[in-house]
């Protein structure tokens, strides 16, 4: 065998063992969201699905997006199911959390909105408007709202790292998706492939770097306000307008 091919093969052996331990890299934050977060999952609409979902202090709604100023399809089915938590007793709650990083830009009203006109009341609704990212979310609910124990709504594609980042803010936390390749496919299995990229920054933000949420207070009692059994005040919408 000639130098040349000798060192051909060790070039090839060490591309492919590179390959091999990038794939590993990127496929751990996966991993370890999805180990993570397995016990304290529940997809929606599967038999006995809400009977598995233990009682919190509230519903966490992650935003999704507006169309035209209103909640896009894939939120309005996470406030659907955080209203059927509501009405079933399983929290005493719902907390808001959306992107209101510019005037004309309001999801946690949009939220408020469209659950107000489904018939839950404004007081047990408490909006967050600077929740920019799942990571910003968790803590916040955590650090400024005061809370303890969540149940995180969002689409089952999203399911493993929402639970765990906020598992890992500290909160005890169990998650409900909404199947939605059942009724938007092709947006689902897009987002699914995004989503190793942002379980990696995931990752990075919560165990790595610890990163504080973009607004990090001040701190607000609304929520607090709620479970104790009384109205919150003209202060109760936290975050930033």
């Amino acid at each position: 065998m000639s130098v040349r091919t000798g060192n051909s093969r060790k070039l090839q052996r060490r591309l492919f063992q590179a390959l091999v331990l990038t794939s590993v890299l990127a496929l751990a934050p996966m991993t370890w969201a999805w180990l993570d977060s397995s016990p304290h999952r529940a997809v929606a609409g599967t038999g006995g699905w809400l009977a598995r979902v233990p009682d919190s202090q509230a519903a966490l709604v992650l935003g999704a997006g507006l169309y035209g100023g209103r909640p896009s399809p894939m939120l309005a089915r996470r406030l659907d199911l955080a209203a059927e938590l509501y009405r079933a007793g399983k929290v005493k709650a719902l907390l808001l959390s959306g992107d209101n990083g510019s005037k004309d830009y309001d999801e946690p009203t949009a939220m408020h909105d469209y659950l107000a006109a489904k018939g839950v009341p404004h007081e047990v609704m408490v909006l967050d408007y600077a929740g920019f990212d799942t990571w910003d979310s968790c803590v916040r609910a955590r650090q400024v709202f005061g809370a303890e124990r969540l149940t995180v709504v969002t689409q089952v594609f999203h399911l493993p790292r929402a639970v765990t980042l906020c598992r890992t803010a500290g909160l005890e936390t169990f998650g409900v998706g909404d199947d939605s390749t059942k009724q938007w496919a092709a947006a689902t299995y897009t987002y699914a492939t995004r989503e190793l990229l942002a379980t990696a920054k995931a990752f990075a933000d919560s165990v790595v770097l610890r990163s504080p949420p973009v607004f990090p207070g001040p701190r607000e009692t609304s929520l607090e306000t709620i479970l104790a059994g009384g109205r919150p005040g003209s202060g109760g919408h936290g975050g930033h307008r």
